[in-house]
């Protein structure tokens, strides 16, 4: 309960770039030419992996979905960040910052799993490729998807009832551009050292153990590459999960940079900016780094583009 000359929380005020106001035209259209390029980028791909028939392989139906919580992150956080960027601060419902901050862990934390299933996907084809087929069927693919996407809403779910469980009294502003897990807490009035523990263990399983497990991965297909004796097909073994390589680097890349730093408050407040780091950038990289690495992709492409100008 609050104390009588505080009042409970029912409203959050982000406060988003107020020292950048004045190049606020410039940011916002960035922004926004950025954001429709992650939305034009990731559904190009959900739709070309949806109907054209060679790319309903493992690989791709893992990237179907990474990308589709690329979308689902980006739509979570953007929208509003381009209205922060004009009106300099946004009032948000209290229930409705923690369903955005429920919402920003799910979509964003799904990437980890989601990743390490692609390092066994890619562990399987260059390891035991003659087995690929048998071990990674389209069942296996399902069940590692729908098993990801469960048990990250479990454990996100379960932290979020533990933070609603906090007193929130007096301070409802956040010096952020959206609801994130950090600033949250330290809103909170109430003795949270459970919660930042508990975090931390979830954080051993959401993003440590999946990272550990996509290491030992690589382990493996480095020594199984190293193993070929032809120049042509180490070559072509390596292209094989070079575009995920370049994805595992880019996101646990940028986890590190924003999760890692010390946390002052200069720190929490460069935070802020970099987290733009795996809200817009990764997920504007992701259909890039596929779409030119990836020749399937890029034939999926030329051959539904040339069929939308034949019936055009």
């Amino acid at each position: 309960m609050c104390e009588e000359n505080q009042t409970q929380v029912t409203q959050i005020w982000l406060l988003g770039f107020q020292s950048l106001h004045k190049y606020r035209s410039p940011l916002f259209i960035v922004f926004l030419l950025t954001y429709l390029f992650i939305l034009g980028g990731n559904l190009l791909i959900i739709l070309l992996v949806t109907i054209i028939d060679h790319l309903k392989t493992p690989m791709f139906l893992f990237l179907k979905h990474l990308s589709i919580a690329d979308v689902l992150l980006t739509t979570t956080v953007v929208p509003m960040m381009l209205d922060i960027i004009f009106v300099k601060k946004v009032i948000l419902s209290f229930w409705g910052c923690i369903l955005q901050l429920y919402l920003f862990c799910l979509f964003g934390f799904i990437q980890c799993y989601l990743i390490a299933v692609m390092s066994y996907d890619r562990y399987l084809a260059i390891c035991h490729p003659l087995r690929y087929s048998s071990l990674m069927g389209p069942e296996l693919c399902l069940q590692l998807v729908i098993g990801s996407w469960v048990l990250i809403s479990i454990i996100e779910s379960s932290e979020i009832l533990v933070l609603i469980q906090f007193t929130f009294c007096g301070l409802n502003s956040i010096d952020h551009f959206f609801c994130d897990f950090g600033p949250m807490v330290e809103l909170a009035t109430s003795d949270t050292s459970i919660l930042i523990n508990l975090d931390f263990v979830f954080s051993i399983f959401v993003i440590f153990c999946p990272f550990v497990f996509i290491i030992v991965t690589y382990i493996c297909i480095m020594f199984s590459i190293l193993k070929i004796s032809s120049t042509f097909g180490r070559r072509k073994a390596f292209s094989t999960c070079s575009s995920h390589l370049v994805t595992v680097c880019m996101y646990y890349g940028t986890l590190i940079t924003v999760y890692m730093a010390p946390s002052d408050q200069s720190s929490s407040y460069i935070n802020k900016y970099r987290s733009l780091l795996y809200i817009v950038v990764t997920p504007l990289l992701n259909p890039i780094i596929y779409s030119l690495r990836s020749h399937e992709i890029k034939t999926a492409m030329e051959k539904t583009i040339s069929r939308i100008f034949q019936n055009a």
